[in-house]
């Protein structure tokens, strides 16, 4: 049973307790019930509350006396900041190594009741001790769990091996973008659905990552599928991990999981799908904008007929582990609406439905439909958005089927068929600082103990309006590069670092390491 806080508790009291004067011993013993079934009282605890009306608590309540004084307090946060500014659980055990050695080189002198008041500290009074110095020295809090958490956690999970022999309906759902060679934007995405027992695959653009079209689009693909959709299994990516879609599953009787995060394998269904039907036709080009969605959805409702009526795939049958081998035995292919019209489970109007929609199906006019359809994607990828080009000519259907025969031999590969972009190493973008980098390492190695922060506001007040403050971080790394070279010139002699230092002079190199010897000498005294 949920416990109602102090503050609602004394609340109760003030209300209850007149009536509780007023009344006889019957009504007494009644209204005692209620108030300890509703607070969690001792019996005797709630009949002292009611009589008195809780009076006298607040007088009952002794202030303690501080414990460590502000000395002990301003000890606790010079060890501190020697530790490098460590949590309160882990300077607590550093606590005596730390205060001995600063005194052995004279950094520090504590009076015998500081000492001892300051190691007896717990590691919870550290950190309240240390709350107010964290704030002011910019530390970042812990990371608030973000708004989807309390869903994730109230959405069951279930991997592959949970699955076994479900009945037609139980969907894997995950999201392809198509982005192209960058994220940045706004750009259409692709919601798959795959049917664990028959591979029916459902494909819908989405114009934006957003949960409400999210489920307006379920509602769509649900009204076109063969089955009756009883459960919905998710990645664990935000779009699916709210509220929105956990409520619709729980309005549309749909179960509602989810796979473990960074387990792909869990998901193995419709990620197989991701790459065989979305990645094999649609491609990896980039496509934003209601012209592309437009395009994609009318090319999915030939992609949807042609994959599930006319591309058998292979099932898992069972899968034996001996040692290291791993054997496997797959079923006879079948296709998604082969498995569905074999499947007891499917109810007679569905195997009906998909005997009417197989038998006017015809798989050459689907495939030019959807050749046509990948012609038009590329044409809206290819587009500049100043210029409209002229629409392509579309093949006639005899043309088509007559090309069949011969596209082979003349190399024809589909409109969209384009390898994965290469993933990009090294800079992307032009380096802010490719002026002025050899000034900046002159600084650097004239004073090594500068600081980024320094170093760029010394770049600020030479060139004013130009080196902005969220260059902070650009720097910051390049900063810690040259520390690396330095601090590696140090351990195996002048010269070893210039390669980390960016190709700077190994001169210059070997005066940043007498500089940081001498920093540190000073440091030490």
């Amino acid at each position: 049973m949920r416990r109602v806080s102090m503050a609602t508790r004394d609340e109760v009291v003030a209300a209850v307790v007149e009536r509780y004067a007023r009344s006889s011993r019957l009504e007494r013993g009644r209204i005692l019930d209620e108030f300890v079934a509703l607070t969690g009282h001792h019996r005797k605890h709630a009949m002292r509350l009611l009589r008195t009306g809780g009076a006298g608590r607040a007088e009952r309540r002794v202030r303690r006396d501080r414990v460590y004084d502000a000395a002990m307090r301003e000890a606790v946060i010079v060890l501190w900041e020697a530790s490098d500014r460590v949590c309160g659980k882990r300077l607590r055990p550093l606590l005596p190594m730390l205060v001995e050695a600063m005194e052995r080189h004279g950094h520090l002198q504590l009076a015998a009741e500081v000492r001892a008041g300051m190691l007896s500290m717990s590691a919870a009074t550290i950190d309240r001790v240390l709350k107010e110095p964290r704030g002011k020295a910019g530390v970042r809090r812990r990371r608030r769990a973000p708004p989807s958490a309390a869903v994730r956690r109230s959405v069951p999970v279930r991997t592959f091996s949970d699955w076994g022999d479900p009945a037609p309906g139980y969907f894997e759902a995950d999201l392809v973008s198509h982005s192209g060679p960058m994220t940045r934007g706004s750009y259409v995405q692709t919601l798959v659905l795959t049917d664990i027992a028959s591979g029916w695959t459902e494909c819908a653009p989405l114009l934006v990552r957003e949960q409400v079209l999210l489920t307006e689009v379920l509602d769509e693909i649900r009204k076109v599928l063969p089955m009756t959709p009883l459960g919905f299994d998710t990645d664990n990516d935000s779009v699916f991990m709210n509220e929105t879609v956990r409520d619709y599953c729980a309005g549309a009787g749909l179960e509602f999981t989810r796979c473990r995060p960074y387990r792909k394998n869990d998901q193995a269904h419709v990620e197989q799908k991701n790459g065989a039907v979305v990645r094999r036709i649609v491609g990896y080009r980039r496509y934003e904008g209601l012209d592309a969605a437009a395009a994609l959805a009318e090319l999915y409702r030939s992609v949807r007929l042609f994959v599930n009526f006319f591309q058998p795939s292979f099932k898992l049958a069972e899968k034996l582990r001996d040692g290291a081998l791993v054997r496997k035995r797959y079923h006879a292919p079948r296709t998604p609406c082969q498995r569905l019209l074999e499947d007891e489970r499917v109810s007679d109007e569905g195997k009906a439905g998909l005997r009417a929609t197989a038998s006017r199906l015809d798989p050459v006019r689907l495939l030019h439909d959807i050749r046509a359809g990948q012609q038009r994607l590329v044409e809206i990828s290819d587009r500049s958005g100043l210029v409209e080009r002229a629409a392509p000519s579309e093949p006639a259907l005899e043309a088509f089927l007559k090309g069949l025969r011969t596209a082979w031999r003349e190399g024809e590969v589909r409109p969209t068929a384009q390898p994965k972009p290469v993933a990009k190493r090294g800079r992307r973008r032009p380096d802010p600082f490719a002026q002025v980098t050899a000034q900046l390492h002159e600084w650097f190695l004239a004073a090594p103990s500068l600081t980024a922060r320094e170093l760029l506001a010394r770049l600020q007040a030479e060139v004013p309006a130009v080196y902005p403050e969220t260059l902070l971080r650009t720097l910051q790394r390049r900063v810690k590069g040259w520390r690396a070279a330095v601090a590696r010139d140090l351990v195996f002699g002048p010269g070893s670092g210039v390669a980390a230092g960016r190709g700077h002079e190994a001169t210059g190199a070997a005066a940043a390491s007498t500089g940081v010897a001498g920093a540190a000498t000073g440091m030490a005294g």
